[in-house]
C-alpha cells in the first residue's frame, strides 16, 4: 500500500502546480502531517488517511476560478474517483477516502462520519488557526485584493473574495470557532494553544490599527 501512497502522492501534486499560496503543496503537506499525528493518536486507518490528505484540497482551484461557487471540496472527490480507480484499494477504503475528502471542508453540507474523515477535517481546520492560520488568511486575502483591515464594515456583512475578504473578516467569520468545530480528542487538545495565540494576536492587531500601541 506504500507504494499506492507514494504513486497518489505524487498524482495530487501535479494539481498544485499554479496554485494559491495560500492553499497550495505545502498546505496540504502540513495536513498530512497534522493527520499523521493526530491519526495515530486516535486510532484511524492511516493508510486510507494518507491518501485523503493528499487529494483533500485537489479541487481547490477549481473553487478559486469560480470566486467560491464551486466547492472545492465536492470538485475535489470527484478529481479523486478516477485516480483511485487506477490502484488496487479496496471498494470500503475507496469510499471512506472519498467521504474524507468531500466532508474536510468547514462551510459545506457534508458531515464528517468516519473516523478518519473526522481527523482530516480536524488537521485540515488546525492549519487554518494559530500563527500559520493567521499568516494563510492575510495571504489570501491579498491574493484576492482585499486592504489589511476595514474597521467600517461588520465583517458578517462582507462578500468573499471581494477587497473586503480581509484576515480580520476570516477570523471573525470562521478561524475563531474552529476551536468548537473540532471532532477528535486529539484535535481538540490541539486547538486550544492555537486558538489562544490567534486571540492575542487579533486583540494587539485591532489595537495597532486603531494607533493604540
Amino acid at each position: 500500500m506504500q507504494n499506492t501512497v507514494e504513486s497518489i502522492r505524487e498524482v495530487a501534486r501535479k494539481h498544485f502546480s499554479d496554485a494559491r499560496g495560500s492553499h497550495n503543496w505545502e498546505h496540504t503537506e502540513r495536513v498530512y502531517r497534522l493527520a499523521m499525528h493526530i491519526g495515530s493518536v486516535e486510532g484511524a486507518d492511516l493508510e486510507v488517511l494518507a491518501i485523503a490528505a493528499y487529494l483533500h484540497d485537489v479541487g481547490r482551484a477549481a473553487q478559486d476560478r469560480s470566486k467560491g461557487a464551486l466547492c472545492h471540496a465536492e470538485q475535489g472527490a470527484a478529481i479523486a474517483a478516477p485516480v483511485l480507480e487506477a490502484y488496487p484499494i479496496p471498494p470500503e477504503k475507496k469510499g471512506n477516502i472519498l467521504h474524507c475528502i468531500e466532508s474536510h471542508r468547514y462551510r459545506n453540507d457534508h458531515v464528517p462520519r468516519t473516523l478518519e474523515a473526522q481527523v482530516l477535517f480536524d488537521a485540515d481546520k488546525l492549519d487554518a488557526i494559530g500563527a500559520v492560520g493567521i499568516a494563510r488568511a492575510y495571504l489570501f486575502a491579498g491574493e484576492v485584493g482585499a486592504v489589511l483591515h476595514n474597521g467600517s464594515m461588520d465583517p458578517h456583512e462582507a462578500k468573499s473574495y471581494s477587497r473586503d475578504d480581509t484576515g480580520y473578516r476570516e477570523y471573525r467569520v470562521k478561524l475563531s470557532k474552529i476551536k468548537d468545530r473540532m471532532l477528535t480528542q486529539e484535535g481538540r487538545r490541539m486547538a486550544v494553544e492555537r486558538h489562544a495565540f490567534m486571540e492575542g494576536f487579533f486583540e494587539r492587531f485591532l489595537k495597532e490599527h486603531e494607533g493604540l500601541l
